[in-house]
């Protein structure tokens, strides 16, 4: 099994998806300028004192929000970087959100 990486341009960007025991977290990363364009994770103010986990609403939510934030940098299509999760879960539920946002990829 190879890995290859996975590099984003500023007109497509890289969405790194990082989940932990208690957390999501959500970055667009534009690799030649090593500069995150946009941010999101459960641990994010517009959540409030929700106290979201690492779940599958907390993942649906993370989704919305970093498809929302994409929208308001003027981002619409990105490569997926999943890392080393396989895409079933957490994973695929932050995905689904994200393109019902309107993110392509």
């Amino acid at each position: 099994m190879s890995s290859k990486k996975v590099t984003g341009t500023k007109q497509r960007p890289r969405l790194s998806v990082s989940i932990s025991l208690g957390h999501i977290y959500a970055q667009m990363i534009d690799d030649s300028e090593a500069r995150t364009l946009a941010f999101a994770s459960t641990l994010d103010k517009e959540f409030g004192k929700k106290k979201l986990r690492s779940n599958l609403a907390a993942a649906k939510a993370v989704g919305s929000l970093i498809g929302k934030r994409a929208k308001k940098a003027g981002i619409e299509t990105v490569v997926f970087d999943r890392g080393s999760k396989r895409y079933h879960g957490k994973v695929k539920e932050l995905a689904d959100a994200a393109r019902a946002e309107g993110l392509k990829f």
